[in-house]
């Protein structure tokens, strides 16, 4: 296993903490930090499937997306047997790089919206002057 940290418990690589992937022996790493919830898989409200699936790399963002509330981020502190060794894992993008990247897409389907919502009802007044000037002439 991983070399001791301090009193707060031991230091664990990605290796280490791949090896447990199954119902029997479960734990994950979020937030640089590794927990051992083997025993809330009966209780997990999503299934034991999706904690069992977020074994065997950073699951941050899974934990992170699915929008937890703080007593189950409270709950996180029964289950924290040590840290993880950061520089085995992949490093993740920065939170703030996405939500960058994310925005300025939202400002773009914005703009379209909006181009849309002007023009489209000016192409039907158009089209309604067309045919009204067509029918009147014939």
């Amino acid at each position: 296993m991983g070399s001791t940290d301090d009193a707060s418990g031991a230091v664990f690589t990605l290796a280490d903490v791949s090896k447990h992937n199954s119902r029997e022996d479960c734990w994950l790493i979020i937030n640089d930090k590794v927990y051992d919830v083997t025993k809330f898989l009966d209780d997990h409200p999503g299934g034991d499937e999706v904690m069992i699936n977020a074994t065997g790399k950073d699951a941050t963002d899974d934990f992170e997306d699915v929008g937890h509330s703080s007593t189950a981020r409270a709950m996180l502190n029964e289950y924290l047997v040590g840290a993880i060794d950061t520089s085995t894992i992949a490093s993740r993008p920065k939170t703030t790089q996405l939500k960058q990247a994310q925005d300025s897409q939202d400002k773009g389907s914005d703009l379209l919206i909006r181009l849309l919502q002007f023009l489209v009802p000016l192409a039907i007044l158009g089209l309604a002057v067309a045919v009204r000037f067509y029918t009147k002439s014939a």
